[in-house]
């Protein structure tokens, strides 16, 4: 993995609105005194998803609510990629899954795409300021690659044609519909369902 360090034009504070703070004080609330550290990750990704990355100030925030080192929460923010240390695009930041699943079903393709549509290289921001992209690992919805994911939503049976779309409807503000974008019910095959097809008998269907 290579090394992930923080963006080094930080805001000077951060504080959680405060339906955010009383959603993290919940959140605290579920464990034992002496385990609040174990807020961390719902924490952080809380203040990401208020502030559209992972800034410096959002770090020692948190450290200090949970009783942590400021290093401890460093290093993971630093260690998982869910978290962006630098800005992002303001109506999106696309996580393109380029592991071999999707690799052979054509994320290449999309990748291309984010670099001809938004920015040449990765955790750059378009023109714009809209938009930014990277390649990641496993998104964990092989059966239905290629897929993108934009926050906690995932983007499924996508192809070139499919994509484009959705990045038109995302520079129009259009709202997108997670999973397949082919209507393919969750992992069926794609043609449609292979098996129990068939009427069931009668006096066996379950009451």
């Amino acid at each position: 993995m290579a090394v992930r360090r923080l963006y080094p034009e930080q805001p000077l504070s951060f504080a959680f609105t405060p339906e955010n703070l009383a959603w993290a004080k919940r959140e605290i609330a579920k464990y034992p005194a002496g385990k609040e550290a174990s807020a961390v990750i719902a924490l952080l990704w809380r203040a990401q998803e208020q502030e559209g990355w992972t800034t410096e100030p959002a770090i020692r925030a948190i450290a200090d609510m949970l009783g942590m080192a400021y290093i401890r929460v460093l290093e993971i923010a630093t260690f998982y990629t869910m978290f962006q240390l630098a800005p992002v695009g303001r109506k999106a930041h696309l996580q393109v899954c380029g592991t071999t699943p999707c690799m052979l079903r054509g994320s290449e393709a999309l990748i291309d795409m984010c670099k001809e549509h938004i920015a040449e290289h990765q955790h750059e921001l378009s023109q714009d300021g809209d938009f930014s992209w990277e390649e990641v690992e496993c998104l964990g919805c092989c059966a239905n690659a290629p897929v993108v994911q934009i926050g906690k939503d995932t983007y499924e049976d996508l192809d070139p044609e499919l994509f484009a779309k959705m990045l038109r409807d995302l520079r129009a503000g259009k709202p997108l519909k997670p999973g397949s974008q082919t209507g393919r019910q969750t992992s069926c095959p794609a043609g449609g369902p292979t098996t129990l097809l068939d009427e069931p008998k009668r006096g066996t269907e379950k009451v």
